[in-house]
């Protein structure tokens, strides 16, 4: 059972959410993911929850095989059927992407809107908006104001992702933004990332530290990209190929002898070093299924000893080889 709550941070600092959260990108996405399958892991993550918590949920308009908002109707479906959750999540939604790069003008934003509500349906509001990148093509403060103007009537709070963290100090300066969703891992421990989870810290932003269990990697789930399913989006990443995932996976291989002296999985103790990062970083794991749910969420209430800390500092402060992403407009977007 989740038992380590922490509370969100700028206009939702009231709020209190489960000291691990809930990404929703696989859901619905294979055979497997059924509307019955997905919704059980739903419930298993917010029926954990001490009484007056929150699951927060991260969903987008383009979780799907085809870049729509297949994600978001799933997600109504469940709340038209489960209407007593809606008040037990909070809901962050990614999106105002157009043709794969970032859109911040106020015409973009409105059909993003539209886009969202239409799916979620009556019985779910975002509580939560934050464009997926950083639009490259205007001053944050101008994407910012646009944001605060279509917050009215549409979401109660901002967030960023992707951003740096001089692009997250302006981008509070003029209007609080609650969290900042970056790439956090064993594997991901840039001097960008500290840089935004110490600003982050500074200034009362929550950090969404997505992909702690490196895209599953770091789990033990995968051992080389060939078991990836086929025409999965990891298998583009130089990060996890051939001899560059081999170096990477030699850089952790400690992680599952220390998870098993500690009782638990290399998943979960991946997920317990992002959160002993700080209060305010928040772990971002992925799951489709009831058990890999309950096993992320319980994660959040391993506490780390010293020497711990230190042997996985070490891990996170060595050299991995390869991109975040496929390079591209899509590596040119990353720390916007």
């Amino acid at each position: 059972m989740v038992v380590n709550t922490t509370h969100l941070g700028g206009t939702a600092s009231n709020i209190f959410v489960g000291r691990v959260s809930h990404g929703l990108m696989m859901m619905g996405r294979t055979p497997e993911s059924t509307d019955e399958v997905c919704f059980a892991s739903l419930k298993a993550g917010i029926d954990g929850l001490p009484a007056g918590a929150k699951m927060f949920l991260n969903s987008s308009e383009f979780y799907s095989n085809t870049w729509g908002p297949e994600n978001l109707e799933l997600l109504s479906r469940f709340f038209a059927k489960y209407p007593d959750y809606a008040d037990k999540t909070f809901l962050s939604v990614k999106g105002a992407m157009t043709n794969m790069r970032s859109d911040f003008s106020l015409e973009n934003l409105r059909k993003c809107m539209q886009t969202v509500e239409r799916a979620l349906g009556p019985h779910k509001k975002m509580d939560l908006y934050q464009p997926a990148r950083i639009d490259q093509t205007m001053p944050i403060e101008d994407a910012m104001k646009n944001l605060v103007v279509l917050k009215e009537g549409h979401f109660s709070h901002i967030g960023l992702s992707e951003c740096s963290a001089d692009t997250l100090r302006r981008a509070h300066a003029v209007y609080p933004v609650t969290a900042a969703e970056i790439e956090v891992s064993l594997w991901v421990y840039e001097p960008e990332t500290k840089k935004v989870i110490e600003t982050a810290r500074e200034l009362g932003i929550s950090v969404l530290a997505y992909s702690p269990i490196g895209k599953g990697f770091l789990g033990g789930k995968f051992s080389s990209a060939a078991e990836l399913p086929e025409g999965d989006y990891r298998a583009r990443y130089t990060r996890l190929k051939g001899d560059t995932l081999a170096h990477n996976l030699r850089l952790v291989s400690a992680l599952p002898e220390l998870a098993a002296r500690k009782g638990v999985t290399p998943a979960q103790l991946a997920i317990a070093w992002v959160a002993a990062l700080g209060p305010h970083v928040i772990p971002l794991p992925g799951s489709s299924t009831a058990a890999r749910t309950l096993e992320n969420c319980a994660a959040g209430d391993i506490e780390l000893s010293g020497d711990e800390m230190a042997a996985m500092n070490a891990m996170a402060e060595a050299e991995v080889k390869g991109s975040r992403m496929a390079g591209g407009p899509e590596e040119a977007q990353l720390w916007g």
